[in-house]
């Protein structure tokens, strides 16, 4: 294969972590909610909406965020964020696929609609900062996925135009506004696929080594919900 892009963007939640679907019905079942509050209560509920989105911006923190989703919820707000994706881990095709691609000389960045990083901060642990040639988290910047300028910030930091990278997202709302900026785009549903899809993209194979132990394990421990 031949490689005709340099650049790969990658969401971080559901794309680098396990799905973030199955650690909210997990965290459900422990706090004795109906399958689907979570959904209901902060996803289709228009405050939910609006403080999640002030959140990805910044302009609350997480704190602030626990307390409005606690109290859509009916739960205790206390590092509620943590409670609620405890059990995401590194998904460790993807991770070990981003490694093969930089190896191969292909920048990889990440782009991802942050969560807040205090109490709880989901990158902990995944020496993003080391492993990656940009990462870019909304809060920092007071922008948001879909916004041009979210896409923009890391294409800048990568040194790269928009078409010659490719951009996976777990969330297909994000892809068109990618698309439309010259990003070839990868739904990342299943691992496997999403591998595949992104060789194809990139015109190498990312899956012919075996994995390495560092490009998979994490620095320190991943935060849990019990911790503050």
């Amino acid at each position: 294969m031949t490689l005709h892009r340099k650049g790969l963007v990658l969401d971080f939640g559901g794309v680098l972590t396990t799905p973030l679907l199955p650690a909210a019905l997990a965290f459900e079942r422990r706090a004795g909610l109906a399958e689907g509050t979570l959904l209901t209560g902060l996803y289709l509920n228009p405050e939910g909406i609006r403080r999640t989105e002030e959140l990805e911006r910044g302009a609350i923190g997480q704190p602030e965020w626990n307390e409005a989703a606690g109290r859509l919820l009916g739960v205790d707000p206390d590092n509620l964020m943590g409670r609620i994706f405890a059990d995401l881990s590194p998904e460790p095709t993807v991770v070990a696929a981003a490694a093969a691609a930089r190896r191969a000389g292909v920048k990889v960045g990440i782009l991802s609609n942050s969560v807040g990083l205090t109490p709880w901060n989901l990158y902990d642990g995944y020496a993003i900062d080391e492993r990656y040639d940009a990462v870019v988290l909304s809060e920092l910047h007071g922008t948001r996925k879909p916004e041009p300028k979210m896409f923009q910030l890391v294409l800048d930091r990568l040194g790269l135009p928009a078409e010659e990278c490719v951009f996976a997202d777990d969330t297909a709302q994000y892809l068109p506004p990618a698309a439309e900026l010259g990003f070839a785009t990868v739904h990342a549903e299943d691992p496997a696929r999403t591998v595949a899809a992104l060789e194809d993209a990139l015109g190498i194979s990312l899956t012919d080594d075996i994995p390495r132990a560092d490009d998979i394990s994490v620095t320190g421990d991943i935060p849990r919900a019990d911790r503050p």
